[in-house]
């Protein structure tokens, strides 16, 4: 990689590390687009890699307030739709399953702009958690589903959470990737390349969460859901 192409994936992986340590989910819709340009290696198994350790550290610092029943549930839901994803993608393609999801995410950020809440209990958890296994499965974005279910929780709550059920789903992503041989030794090194970002990231979003803290945990996952949504839809028509 060139300096230019190195001091890119630096700042990409800075902010979105800083991102999803302040609101619990980010990182991985903002960098993959733009780190698969630079080597499309660096997505899924590196991303991922980088994510576990920031979400692990998000666990670590926000465990008083973490939900392990809501990701319990989740995590339920999480599996029926990773494995209704990759049946659905044999008689679907990839680009209708993604775009029919991102038409849901901003249903529901509309939705949740008109006054509908969407609590955190049994069902809602389960579907929530199998619409992010469906589009984390076709598109690696798999955070605003949940957001949405969280976002009239405190800014702990929602990062704690947030950051176990990915903490979960991304490990048995790595191991399925390493099963079917891509991550080795090589997506290892990109992660690397990233992780002073990703520990930087995380100390910066001590203080950013604060101030997210501040009222502004519902307007920043209802602005990342809806601009995950955006994004998800318009790759399709690129």
């Amino acid at each position: 990689m060139s300096l230019a192409e190195i001091l890119t994936v630096v700042l990409t992986v800075l902010f979105g590390a800083t991102l999803q340590g302040s609101v619990g989910f980010g990182m991985g819709l903002l960098a993959s687009p733009i780190l698969i340009l630079i080597d499309p290696r660096f997505v899924p198994g590196p991303i991922l890699l980088s994510t576990t350790v920031l979400t692990v550290l998000l666990v670590y610092r926000e465990r008083a307030a973490i939900d392990f029943h809501g990701i319990q549930w989740a995590m339920v839901g999480r599996l029926v739709g990773t494995l209704a994803a990759s049946a659905l993608l044999i008689v679907v393609s990839a680009d209708q399953l993604v775009l029919l999801v991102g038409v849901f995410i901003l249903s529901g950020v509309g939705m949740s702009l008109s006054g509908l809440r969407f609590d955190p209990i049994r069902p809602v958890l389960v579907v929530a958690g199998m619409l992010s296994g469906l589009l984390g499965t076709v598109a690696s974005v798999g955070g605003p589903p949940m957001a949405l279910v969280y976002q009239h929780a405190a800014g702990a709550r929602i990062r704690s959470t947030m950051s176990g059920f990915f903490l979960l789903g991304t490990i048995l992503s790595l191991g399925a990737l390493w099963y079917v041989g891509r991550f080795g030794a090589y997506e290892i090194q990109l992660a690397l390349v990233m992780l002073p970002s990703v520990l930087v990231g995380f100390a910066l979003s001590k203080w950013t969460a604060v101030y997210v803290d501040r009222g502004y945990v519902r307007p920043a996952v209802l602005s990342v859901a809806a601009g995950a949504g955006l994004l998800v839809i318009i790759r399709q028509f690129i």
